[in-house]
């Protein structure tokens, strides 16, 4: 519970910090995506492997998934679908709303729930085919994006994007990391932290921009330069944290 409870606060923390900055955005449209790309990690894919690369067990991964990845998803959707103005309509609360429930990814992680809470049996044929599935999705997923990749229309937001992944792989972990080790995770917690806060940008960040109506300049932008970077600056992290024989 007190894991759950700091990825979740944690994570509703950094959202926080990143809106407040992406209001000194010139161009109000590209907040949405400068505050999405900010935040949300490859929670899922990079937290399991890298758990289980380390310790040979995914460990603390899921209960990182559920403290973050839910709350990752609705804010997404929250800052996608507010526009710049003041106040809260009906109608715009009803559109928010409405993009909340029905959003793919968010009805996905409650279905999954509900499969394991009512433990229901999981056929060979359909784990191997979900399994083989989502092994695709990465790649296919940089693919897409970097074929819809615009060089052009990028040059003109990389401040933006180069503030957002820097925030993305040393300024919540400068912040946060602390705070756990204060709070007595270790080992395999600490290291679903690390990757909740300080990983790259997860591609299906991209997807979603474009899927709620914004280019995904900004978003690609950030996901290629996190992408590069987190090869650096998560071997950073790593060597800070085995140097003080926190994992």
């Amino acid at each position: 519970g007190k894991f759950v409870a700091f990825c979740f606060m944690a994570t509703l923390l950094s959202i926080s910090l990143v809106a407040l900055m992406s209001m000194a955005l010139k161009d109000k449209s590209q907040r949405g995506e400068f505050i999405q790309g900010a935040y949300r990690s490859s929670a899922a894919i990079l937290g399991i492997a890298f758990i289980t690369n380390i310790y040979g067990n995914s460990g603390m991964a899921p209960l990182m998934i559920i403290g973050s990845v839910p709350l990752y998803n609705i804010m997404a959707v929250l800052s996608f679908t507010k526009p710049g103005q003041s106040g809260m309509s009906p109608e715009l609360l009803k559109k928010t709303l409405k993009g909340i429930v029905t959003n793919p990814i968010i009805l996905g992680i409650l279905a999954g729930a509900l499969w394991s809470l009512l433990r229901l049996p999981m056929p060979t044929i359909l784990s191997k085919t979900v399994s083989n599935l989502g092994s695709l999705t990465t790649p296919l997923g940089l693919m897409t994006m970097g074929a819809a990749f615009n060089w052009g229309e990028a040059k003109t937001g990389m401040g933006p994007a180069f503030v957002a992944s820097f925030m993305k792989l040393f300024g919540l972990c400068t912040l946060f990391l602390p705070v756990a080790v204060l709070l007595g995770f270790r080992e395999a917690e600490l290291i679903a932290i690390l990757v909740m806060l300080g990983s790259s940008t997860t591609v299906s960040s991209y997807v979603m921009a474009r899927n709620m109506g914004h280019s995904g300049v900004l978003s690609s932008s950030i996901v290629a330069i996190t992408t590069l970077g987190s090869a650096f600056s998560l071997t950073f992290w790593l060597y800070v944290l085995k140097t003080l024989a926190l994992i």
